[in-house]
């Protein structure tokens, strides 16, 4: 690769894996819950087990990170939720770029374009959700009422729903889809080529050649 551009350290991408393994794992051990007469296979199984401690790494890898890499966290959260006139421009331009349509449509972005930030807000907004009512049912199931309990099952399943939806369309966009290949070697690397920094990122790059020329 000519001209590599940094994107990720080594922190944010053990954070990345460690979450989505967590995530993947929680997923499909879950599903088990929503197919008709699969239940019973996770009453009283190892799969009961994975989920547990799959959910304790779900937990502790933004905790970790959060403590470890406290600005580049909240960086990150800042962008997510800062929304502007360009990430309109990008969501109307979308569809027709991604089955085909000319890449320069897409107007530039910064470190986060507005599909990364929707996936990342579900993220924001069902961790506590999931914690929550993961908590609940884990460790007060013999305390709480069965109400507030089947109220804890409902909310855990909507947000397993969404979230396993949108879960699906990361790994695609990030893994499969060939416009954004460079997104997984990134998430090996912590590289991703000048082409491709400036073509999907180009506010986030030219801040960072901006910088780097006044070094």
């Amino acid at each position: 690769m000519q001209n590599p551009v940094r994107r990720y350290k080594r922190g944010t991408i053990w954070f990345h894996w460690a979450y989505v393994a967590a995530s993947m794992v929680l997923f499909i051990t879950g599903i088990f819950l929503f197919v008709p007469g699969w239940g019973v296979v996770a009453q009283d199984s190892i799969t009961r087990v994975i989920h547990k401690v799959a959910a304790v790494i779900f937990v502790a890898a933004p905790v970790v990170y959060f403590v470890t890499k406290p600005r580049m966290a909240i960086y990150v959260t800042k962008e997510v939720l800062t929304w502007g006139k360009e990430d309109l421009a990008w969501l109307r331009a979308a569809p027709d770029y991604y089955f085909g349509g000319p890449e320069e449509n897409m107007p530039p972005q910064g470190y986060t374009n507005p599909g990364q930030k929707m996936w990342q807000i579900i993220v924001l907004v069902s961790f506590p959700v999931f914690v929550v009512t993961g908590f609940i049912m884990w460790m007060l199931k013999c305390v709480v009422t069965p109400t507030v309990f089947q109220w804890c099952l409902v909310i855990h399943g909507i947000a397993f729903v969404v979230t396993g939806l949108m879960l699906m369309v990361h790994v695609y966009l990030g893994a499969v889809h060939p416009r954004m290949t460079e997104s997984m070697h990134a998430m090996r690397t912590g590289e991703i080529s000048e082409e491709y920094a400036k073509s999907h990122y180009g506010n986030w790059y030219a801040e960072v050649m901006k910088k780097r020329h006044s070094e």
